[in-house]
C-alpha cells in the first residue's frame, strides 16, 4: 500500500449554489511539502479546510491516511493554521498551549510548551496576553499551536502573512525540520520565492480546479512565473 496521506478524487464544494471547487483530484504522499498557488478566490482556503476536516465536500471522495476524514483517529493526526489563529486573545501563550495540550491529552506539558515557544522564538513572551502581540507574533504562536500535538499532516494557509524577515526565516526552518521528520506539509502562499524554496511539489489552483502541477523538482522562480501566468490567464 502506498503511503498516501491525502487522496482526493473529483472533490467539489458549493456554497449557496456557487461552486468554489469544481473537481479537484490529487494524491499527496508521506513526507511531501506541497505548495498551492492561485489567485484570490481560486479555492485554496476551501481545499485546505476540506483537508483539515473542517468542511465536508459537496461531492467527490476524500481520504486521509487511507481513512474517512471524520474518523477521530485521523483528525488527531492533522494540524491546521488558517487565516484565524484559533488562539484566545486574553490568555498567554502558555495558557493557550496548556488548553490545547489538555484537549489532546498530551503528557509533560510544561516541557512541551517551553520547547514549542522556543521553536518559534517566543519563549520570552510565554506569560504575555496574546492580545498584546503583533500580527507576526500571533502567526508564530498559531504555528506552535498547529504543531503542538506533533501532527503527521500539517496544513498552513498563507503562514507567511504578517511575518518580518526574521519570522519568515524561522518559518522556513520549521518547515524544513518538519519535512526532515517525514511529516507531510501542504501550504498556500502568494510569495513564489518563499513557496518554491521550501516545497518539494507545486500545484496551481485556478477557478476551482488544478490547472498545473509539477512532476519533478520545483521550477525556478523565473520559469514558474511564466507557468503561473499561462495557467491562470483564462
Amino acid at each position: 500500500m502506498n503511503e498516501w496521506v491525502i487522496e482526493a478524487e473529483n472533490l467539489r464544494k458549493t456554497f449557496a449554489w456557487r461552486p468554489v471547487l469544481s473537481g479537484v483530484s490529487c494524491r499527496i504522499g508521506r513526507g511531501e511539502v506541497v505548495v498551492i498557488f492561485g489567485q484570490n478566490g481560486a479555492g485554496k482556503t476551501t481545499l485546505l479546510r476540506l483537508f483539515a476536516t473542517l468542511l465536508k465536500p459537496s461531492a467527490g471522495t476524500l481520504k486521509l491516511f487511507h481513512h474517512d476524514p471524520q474518523d477521530a483517529r485521523v483528525r488527531r493526526r492533522v494540524g491546521f493554521l488558517g487565516h484565524e489563529s484559533f488562539l484566545y486573545a486574553d490568555l498567554t501563550p502558555t495558557e493557550n498551549l496548556t488548553f490545547y495540550g489538555r484537549a489532546y491529552g498530551l503528557p509533560q506539558l510544561p516541557a512541551r510548551i517551553e520547547a514549542a515557544l522556543e521553536r518559534v522564538g517566543l519563549r520570552e513572551w510565554g506569560h504575555t496576553p496574546v492580545r498584546m502581540f503583533s500580527r507576526g507574533m500571533e502567526q508564530r504562536l498559531g504555528l506552535a499551536r498547529a504543531l503542538f500535538h506533533d501532527p503527521d499532516l500539517l496544513l498552513l494557509d498563507e503562514p507567511d502573512t504578517g511575518l518580518d524577515l526574521q519570522g519568515t526565516t524561522l518559518l522556513r526552518t520549521v518547515l524544513s525540520q518538519t519535512h526532515a521528520q517525514g511529516k507531510t506539509v501542504v501550504f498556500t502562499t502568494h510569495d513564489f520565492t518563499f513557496g518554491l524554496a521550501v516545497c518539494t511539489r507545486v500545484l496551481i489552483l485556478h477557478r476551482g480546479v488544478i490547472a498545473w502541477q509539477s512532476t519533478g523538482s520545483p521550477p525556478t522562480v523565473h520559469a514558474f512565473s511564466d507557468i503561473y501566468a499561462h495557467s491562470t490567464q483564462h
